[in-house]
């Protein structure tokens, strides 16, 4: 058994399952305009990026208005390209590519490294190593470094990690 599936199983008992508030709708990190996801999305017959993204990772959700979104709660976005390239519509292209429009954040007071029990969860799966600790204990999210991915969301056995939406700048 790994480190984070013993932790996981620990905590099972006393949390709840992660839900995420519709208002915080992330998007994939290939877009250019929200509002295109508005125009063309809704139209689309195929959901390919969905398709796509489920033989890599499955985070992409359809959400009831017929667009894209990430959930978090499945697992974290690995920069993949595939919802991308298999984009009919041409909302999501590659040439876009950007951050995840997300900002990540430990609870203090829920974080178990915090209340010095080891616990790496958070850190191992991140892939650009953004999350450092303070010797054994107190794991900080760097955010120069971090990309949005959101694999250390679904891995807190606590649920100690958050995220909240970005405003991110529009292209024409």
């Amino acid at each position: 058994m790994k480190r984070r599936e013993l932790f996981s199983s620990l905590a099972s008992p006393f949390s709840k399952k992660k839900e995420v508030n519709q208002e915080s709708i992330v998007r994939p990190p290939y877009f250019s305009n929200e509002n295109i996801f508005y125009d063309k999305c809704i139209e689309c017959e195929t959901k390919d990026c969905k398709i796509a993204c489920d033989e890599d990772t499955g985070i992409i959700k359809i959400l009831e208005d017929g667009t894209p979104a990430l959930d978090f709660t499945k697992n974290g976005c690995t920069y993949c390209d595939e919802c991308a390239i298999a984009c009919p519509q041409d909302v999501l292209k590659i040439e876009y590519r950007k951050n995840i429009n997300a900002i990540f954040s430990i609870d203090l007071i829920k974080c178990m490294s915090w209340h010095d029990t080891m616990c790496f969860s958070c850190k191992d799966p991140c892939m650009v190593d953004a999350i450092k600790f303070l010797g054994m204990f107190r794991p900080e999210i760097n955010m120069d470094i971090c990309n949005g991915c959101g694999f250390c969301f679904k891995v807190c056995p606590v649920e100690a990690i958050s995220f909240k939406i970005i405003e991110t700048k529009e292209e024409e």
